[in-house]
Protein backbone atom coordinates (compact mmCIF):
# COMPACT_ATOMS: atom_id res chain seq x y z
CA UNK A 1 0.00 0.00 0.00
CA UNK A 2 1.43 3.13 -1.12
CA UNK A 3 2.29 6.23 1.30
CA UNK A 4 2.55 10.11 1.36
CA UNK A 5 5.97 9.84 1.04
CA UNK A 6 6.02 7.71 -2.06
CA UNK A 7 3.75 9.63 -4.22
CA UNK A 8 5.52 12.48 -3.22
CA UNK A 9 9.12 11.06 -4.49
CA UNK A 10 7.03 9.95 -7.97
CA UNK A 11 5.69 13.30 -8.62
CA UNK A 12 8.79 15.16 -7.67
CA UNK A 13 6.63 17.51 -5.53
CA UNK A 14 6.62 17.92 -1.55
CA UNK A 15 5.22 15.52 1.12
CA UNK A 16 3.18 18.60 1.92
CA UNK A 17 1.98 19.08 -1.34
CA UNK A 18 0.76 15.56 -1.81
CA UNK A 19 -0.97 15.48 1.18
CA UNK A 20 -2.77 19.01 0.35
CA UNK A 21 -3.50 17.62 -2.60
CA UNK A 22 -5.18 14.16 -1.95
CA UNK A 23 -7.01 16.15 0.83
CA UNK A 24 -8.22 18.16 -1.36
CA UNK A 25 -7.36 21.87 0.43
CA UNK A 26 -8.76 24.63 -1.78
CA UNK A 27 -5.97 27.11 -0.43
CA UNK A 28 -3.30 25.12 -2.04
CA UNK A 29 -1.47 27.04 -5.37
CA UNK A 30 -1.14 24.19 -7.52
CA UNK A 31 -1.26 23.96 -11.24
CA UNK A 32 -3.67 21.43 -12.76
CA UNK A 33 -1.09 19.50 -14.55
CA UNK A 34 0.74 18.89 -11.12
CA UNK A 35 -2.21 17.91 -9.13
CA UNK A 36 -3.28 15.73 -11.55
CA UNK A 37 -0.61 13.88 -11.98
CA UNK A 38 0.05 13.10 -7.75
CA UNK A 39 -3.84 12.00 -8.18
CA UNK A 40 -2.81 9.73 -10.90
CA UNK A 41 0.01 8.12 -8.94
CA UNK A 42 -2.00 7.98 -6.01
CA UNK A 43 -4.64 6.10 -8.03
CA UNK A 44 -2.41 3.96 -9.82
CA UNK A 45 -0.58 2.93 -6.36
CA UNK A 46 -4.11 2.35 -4.98
CA UNK A 47 -3.74 4.84 -2.12
CA UNK A 48 -5.67 4.82 0.59
CA UNK A 49 -5.96 7.98 2.93
CA UNK A 50 -6.40 7.53 7.05
CA UNK A 51 -9.72 8.97 6.55
CA UNK A 52 -10.97 6.65 4.63
CA UNK A 53 -8.97 3.76 6.71
CA UNK A 54 -11.25 5.25 9.67
CA UNK A 55 -14.39 4.98 7.61
CA UNK A 56 -13.88 1.38 6.71
CA UNK A 57 -15.10 0.15 9.76
CA UNK A 58 -18.29 1.58 9.13
CA UNK A 59 -19.95 1.01 6.41
CA UNK A 60 -19.78 3.37 3.62
CA UNK A 61 -20.88 3.77 0.27
CA UNK A 62 -19.12 2.54 -2.72
CA UNK A 63 -19.43 5.56 -5.52
CA UNK A 64 -17.87 4.81 -9.03
CA UNK A 65 -17.57 7.72 -11.30
CA UNK A 66 -16.79 7.45 -15.25
CA UNK A 67 -15.62 9.78 -17.62
CA UNK A 68 -15.74 10.35 -20.60
CA UNK A 69 -12.00 11.86 -21.26
CA UNK A 70 -8.87 9.95 -20.58
CA UNK A 71 -6.11 11.24 -18.53
CA UNK A 72 -4.15 12.75 -21.45
CA UNK A 73 -7.72 14.60 -22.69
CA UNK A 74 -8.53 15.99 -19.37
CA UNK A 75 -5.15 17.38 -18.93
CA UNK A 76 -6.00 19.62 -22.30
CA UNK A 77 -8.93 20.16 -21.50
CA UNK A 78 -9.32 21.41 -17.30
CA UNK A 79 -13.18 21.69 -17.84
CA UNK A 80 -13.99 17.84 -17.45
CA UNK A 81 -10.89 18.16 -15.05
CA UNK A 82 -12.27 20.13 -12.32
CA UNK A 83 -15.92 18.80 -12.43
CA UNK A 84 -14.16 15.37 -11.13
CA UNK A 85 -12.07 17.50 -8.56
CA UNK A 86 -15.05 18.92 -7.15
CA UNK A 87 -17.14 15.33 -7.49
CA UNK A 88 -14.33 13.50 -5.74
CA UNK A 89 -13.75 16.36 -3.22
CA UNK A 90 -17.80 16.21 -2.49
CA UNK A 91 -17.83 12.78 -1.97
CA UNK A 92 -14.89 12.66 0.29
CA UNK A 93 -16.60 14.88 2.33
CA UNK A 94 -19.33 12.20 2.63
CA UNK A 95 -17.08 9.31 3.82
CA UNK A 96 -17.90 8.04 -0.42
CA UNK A 97 -15.51 5.16 -1.24
CA UNK A 98 -14.66 5.82 -4.59
CA UNK A 99 -14.81 3.37 -7.55
CA UNK A 100 -12.61 4.33 -10.84
CA UNK A 101 -14.77 3.20 -13.40
CA UNK A 102 -14.72 2.83 -17.65
CA UNK A 103 -16.76 1.45 -20.81
CA UNK A 104 -15.09 -1.53 -20.24
CA UNK A 105 -16.04 -2.26 -16.66
CA UNK A 106 -17.39 -5.58 -16.09
CA UNK A 107 -20.88 -5.82 -15.32
CA UNK A 108 -20.24 -7.06 -11.38
CA UNK A 109 -17.87 -3.95 -10.70
CA UNK A 110 -20.76 -1.76 -11.89
CA UNK A 111 -23.41 -3.20 -10.15
CA UNK A 112 -21.09 -3.39 -6.91
CA UNK A 113 -20.97 0.18 -6.36
CA UNK A 114 -23.90 2.30 -4.42
CA UNK A 115 -24.23 4.68 -7.17
CA UNK A 116 -22.68 5.98 -10.48
CA UNK A 117 -21.35 9.61 -11.26
CA UNK A 118 -20.92 9.58 -15.05
CA UNK A 119 -18.71 12.50 -16.39
CA UNK A 120 -19.42 13.83 -20.23
CA UNK A 121 -21.00 12.28 -22.69
CA UNK A 122 -21.58 8.82 -23.89
CA UNK A 123 -22.56 6.35 -26.60
CA UNK A 124 -26.16 4.98 -26.26
CA UNK A 125 -24.29 1.20 -25.41
CA UNK A 126 -22.61 2.53 -22.83
CA UNK A 127 -25.82 4.16 -21.09
CA UNK A 128 -27.74 1.15 -21.53
CA UNK A 129 -24.59 -1.33 -19.74
CA UNK A 130 -24.82 1.27 -17.06
CA UNK A 131 -28.48 1.43 -16.52
CA UNK A 132 -28.72 -2.26 -17.10
CA UNK A 133 -26.46 -2.86 -13.66
CA UNK A 134 -27.12 0.32 -11.47
CA UNK A 135 -30.45 2.27 -11.39
CA UNK A 136 -28.96 5.03 -9.33
CA UNK A 137 -26.86 7.27 -11.87
CA UNK A 138 -26.20 10.88 -12.35
CA UNK A 139 -24.78 12.00 -16.10
CA UNK A 140 -23.06 15.66 -15.15
CA UNK A 141 -22.42 17.63 -18.77
CA UNK A 142 -25.19 15.24 -20.49
CA UNK A 143 -28.58 14.67 -20.59
CA UNK A 144 -29.32 11.23 -22.46
CA UNK A 145 -32.68 10.75 -21.31
CA UNK A 146 -34.86 13.11 -18.39
CA UNK A 147 -37.50 10.67 -17.89
CA UNK A 148 -35.16 7.85 -17.03
CA UNK A 149 -32.09 9.30 -15.39
CA UNK A 150 -30.58 12.08 -13.20
CA UNK A 151 -28.43 15.13 -14.56
CA UNK A 152 -26.49 18.04 -14.04
CA UNK A 153 -26.09 20.74 -16.89
CA UNK A 154 -25.26 23.99 -17.10
CA UNK A 155 -27.31 26.34 -19.39
CA UNK A 156 -26.28 25.66 -22.92
CA UNK A 157 -29.13 26.84 -24.58
CA UNK A 158 -29.24 30.36 -22.75
CA UNK A 159 -25.91 30.82 -23.10
CA UNK A 160 -25.83 29.89 -27.19
CA UNK A 161 -28.72 32.73 -27.21
CA UNK A 162 -26.39 35.58 -25.10
CA UNK A 163 -23.95 34.98 -27.60
CA UNK A 164 -25.08 34.82 -30.94
CA UNK A 165 -27.18 38.08 -30.32
CA UNK A 166 -24.04 39.43 -29.38
CA UNK A 167 -22.52 38.28 -32.58
CA UNK A 168 -25.40 39.89 -34.44
CA UNK A 169 -25.57 42.79 -32.84
CA UNK A 170 -21.95 43.14 -33.58
CA UNK A 171 -23.15 43.27 -37.28
CA UNK A 172 -22.35 39.94 -37.97
CA UNK A 173 -23.76 37.61 -40.44
CA UNK A 174 -21.64 34.91 -41.26
CA UNK A 175 -21.35 33.00 -38.14
CA UNK A 176 -19.86 30.05 -37.89
CA UNK A 177 -20.54 27.09 -35.67
CA UNK A 178 -17.23 24.84 -34.55
CA UNK A 179 -17.68 21.92 -32.06
CA UNK A 180 -17.18 18.42 -31.42
CA UNK A 181 -19.76 15.42 -32.56
CA UNK A 182 -18.73 13.34 -29.32
CA UNK A 183 -19.97 9.95 -29.06
CA UNK A 184 -21.84 8.50 -31.80
CA UNK A 185 -22.45 10.37 -34.98
CA UNK A 186 -25.07 13.16 -33.40
CA UNK A 187 -27.17 14.55 -35.96
CA UNK A 188 -29.25 17.71 -35.33
CA UNK A 189 -32.54 15.16 -34.94
CA UNK A 190 -30.93 12.94 -32.27
CA UNK A 191 -31.92 13.50 -28.67
CA UNK A 192 -28.40 13.81 -27.34
CA UNK A 193 -27.18 16.24 -30.12
CA UNK A 194 -25.01 19.05 -28.61
CA UNK A 195 -27.75 21.79 -27.52
CA UNK A 196 -25.59 24.81 -28.57
CA UNK A 197 -25.47 23.50 -32.54
CA UNK A 198 -29.19 22.66 -31.53
CA UNK A 199 -29.89 26.47 -30.72
CA UNK A 200 -27.32 27.79 -32.85
CA UNK A 201 -29.29 26.59 -35.64
CA UNK A 202 -32.90 27.59 -34.52
CA UNK A 203 -31.11 31.13 -34.01
CA UNK A 204 -29.77 31.27 -37.48
CA UNK A 205 -33.06 30.06 -39.34
CA UNK A 206 -34.21 32.49 -37.49
CA UNK A 207 -32.76 35.29 -38.85
CA UNK A 208 -32.88 33.68 -41.95
CA UNK A 209 -29.00 33.43 -42.37
CA UNK A 210 -28.66 29.94 -41.44
CA UNK A 211 -25.79 28.54 -43.94
CA UNK A 212 -24.95 25.01 -43.77
CA UNK A 213 -21.66 25.43 -44.91
CA UNK A 214 -20.53 27.60 -41.79
CA UNK A 215 -21.13 24.45 -39.48
CA UNK A 216 -18.09 22.28 -38.77
CA UNK A 217 -17.28 19.48 -36.30
CA UNK A 218 -14.92 16.84 -35.24
CA UNK A 219 -14.95 13.87 -33.42
CA UNK A 220 -13.43 15.35 -29.92
CA UNK A 221 -13.41 18.96 -28.72
CA UNK A 222 -9.47 19.18 -28.65
CA UNK A 223 -6.77 21.55 -29.66
CA UNK A 224 -6.25 19.36 -32.68
CA UNK A 225 -10.19 19.29 -33.83
CA UNK A 226 -10.26 23.10 -33.29
CA UNK A 227 -7.43 23.73 -35.41
CA UNK A 228 -8.27 21.20 -38.32
CA UNK A 229 -11.63 22.62 -38.27
CA UNK A 230 -10.31 26.26 -38.60
CA UNK A 231 -8.33 26.01 -41.18
CA UNK A 232 -11.47 24.26 -42.92
CA UNK A 233 -13.53 27.42 -42.35
CA UNK A 234 -10.64 30.05 -43.18
CA UNK A 235 -10.44 28.04 -46.57
CA UNK A 236 -14.21 28.69 -47.59
CA UNK A 237 -14.48 31.44 -50.46
CA UNK A 238 -17.59 32.67 -48.40
CA UNK A 239 -15.59 32.76 -45.32
CA UNK A 240 -17.21 33.71 -42.27
CA UNK A 241 -16.27 36.78 -40.25
CA UNK A 242 -17.36 35.27 -36.38
CA UNK A 243 -16.56 31.90 -35.14
CA UNK A 244 -18.62 30.54 -32.03
CA UNK A 245 -16.48 27.51 -31.11
CA UNK A 246 -17.54 24.66 -28.45
CA UNK A 247 -15.02 25.30 -26.15
CA UNK A 248 -12.01 27.39 -25.17
CA UNK A 249 -9.95 24.54 -25.60
CA UNK A 250 -10.65 23.87 -29.57
CA UNK A 251 -10.70 27.93 -29.48
CA UNK A 252 -6.87 27.66 -29.07
CA UNK A 253 -6.69 25.79 -31.75
CA UNK A 254 -8.85 28.22 -33.95
CA UNK A 255 -6.94 31.00 -32.46
CA UNK A 256 -3.18 29.14 -34.24
CA UNK A 257 -4.83 28.08 -37.13
CA UNK A 258 -5.85 31.91 -37.88
CA UNK A 259 -2.39 33.40 -36.88
CA UNK A 260 -0.60 30.91 -39.62
CA UNK A 261 -3.40 32.28 -42.12
CA UNK A 262 -1.78 35.75 -41.45
CA UNK A 263 -5.30 37.36 -40.31
CA UNK A 264 -5.71 38.90 -37.15
CA UNK A 265 -8.32 38.55 -33.86
CA UNK A 266 -10.71 39.98 -33.94
CA UNK A 267 -9.79 42.70 -36.74
CA UNK A 268 -10.50 39.74 -39.75
CA UNK A 269 -12.52 37.69 -37.69
CA UNK A 270 -14.26 38.00 -34.18
CA UNK A 271 -14.40 34.28 -32.27
CA UNK A 272 -16.32 33.69 -29.20
CA UNK A 273 -15.20 30.11 -26.71
CA UNK A 274 -17.40 28.02 -24.27
CA UNK A 275 -16.36 27.03 -20.73
CA UNK A 276 -14.06 30.27 -19.73
CA UNK A 277 -11.13 27.76 -19.01
CA UNK A 278 -8.08 29.72 -16.28
CA UNK A 279 -5.84 30.42 -19.96
CA UNK A 280 -9.11 32.04 -21.56
CA UNK A 281 -7.76 36.06 -20.34
CA UNK A 282 -4.33 35.07 -20.65
CA UNK A 283 -4.54 34.78 -24.63
CA UNK A 284 -3.95 37.54 -26.99
CA UNK A 285 -6.36 38.97 -27.58
CA UNK A 286 -8.21 37.63 -24.49
CA UNK A 287 -11.26 35.57 -25.06
CA UNK A 288 -14.88 36.12 -24.94
CA UNK A 289 -16.43 33.10 -23.50
CA UNK A 290 -19.35 31.87 -21.40
CA UNK A 291 -17.92 30.88 -17.73
CA UNK A 292 -19.42 27.31 -16.24
CA UNK A 293 -18.91 27.51 -12.86
CA UNK A 294 -17.91 23.41 -13.23
CA UNK A 295 -17.15 23.10 -9.84
CA UNK A 296 -21.03 23.15 -9.18
CA UNK A 297 -21.55 20.86 -11.64
CA UNK A 298 -20.00 17.93 -9.61
CA UNK A 299 -20.91 18.67 -6.52
CA UNK A 300 -24.87 19.06 -7.13
CA UNK A 301 -24.06 15.70 -9.07
CA UNK A 302 -23.00 14.09 -5.76
CA UNK A 303 -26.01 15.35 -3.90
CA UNK A 304 -28.39 14.09 -6.81
CA UNK A 305 -26.69 10.79 -6.05
CA UNK A 306 -27.37 10.90 -2.48
CA UNK A 307 -30.86 11.94 -2.64
CA UNK A 308 -31.21 8.69 -5.12
CA UNK A 309 -29.59 6.41 -2.71
CA UNK A 310 -31.18 7.30 0.13
CA UNK A 311 -35.01 6.61 -2.07
CA UNK A 312 -36.23 10.28 -0.60
CA UNK A 313 -38.10 11.07 -3.97
CA UNK A 314 -39.62 8.76 -6.79
CA UNK A 315 -38.96 11.32 -9.32
CA UNK A 316 -35.83 12.39 -11.61
CA UNK A 317 -34.21 15.54 -11.63
CA UNK A 318 -32.61 17.93 -14.09
CA UNK A 319 -30.63 20.71 -12.65
CA UNK A 320 -29.56 23.55 -14.88
CA UNK A 321 -26.63 25.42 -13.50
CA UNK A 322 -26.54 29.34 -14.95
CA UNK A 323 -23.54 30.57 -16.50
CA UNK A 324 -22.03 33.84 -17.15
CA UNK A 325 -20.90 35.59 -20.23
CA UNK A 326 -17.06 37.12 -20.72
CA UNK A 327 -16.69 39.96 -22.80
CA UNK A 328 -13.23 40.54 -23.50
CA UNK A 329 -11.51 41.38 -26.96
CA UNK A 330 -11.62 39.32 -29.23
CA UNK A 331 -14.57 40.37 -31.20
CA UNK A 332 -15.53 43.30 -32.90
CA UNK A 333 -18.54 45.11 -34.70
CA UNK A 334 -18.02 44.12 -38.67
CA UNK A 335 -17.19 47.30 -40.81
CA UNK A 336 -19.52 48.51 -42.93
CA UNK A 337 -18.09 47.06 -46.00
CA UNK A 338 -18.41 43.42 -44.84
CA UNK A 339 -22.02 43.75 -44.19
Amino acid sequence: MATIKEIASLAEVSISTVSRVLNFDETLNVTDITREKILKIADELEYISSKTKKSKNKRSQNIGIVYWYNYEEELGDPYYLSIRLAAEKKCNQNNFNLVKLSEDSDINDIKNVNGIIAIGRFTESTIEKLASANENIVFVDFSPDENRFDSVMADLGKSTTKILNYLYELGHRKIGFIGGKGPDDLSYENINADERYIKYREFMEQKGIYNPEYRYQGERFSFKVGYDLAIEALKSKDRVTALFVGNDTMAVGAYKAISEAGLSIPNDISIVGFNDQPSAKYMIPSLTTIRIPSEYLGSAAVDLLIENINGSREYNKKVIIPTEFKIRESCTPLKKSEM
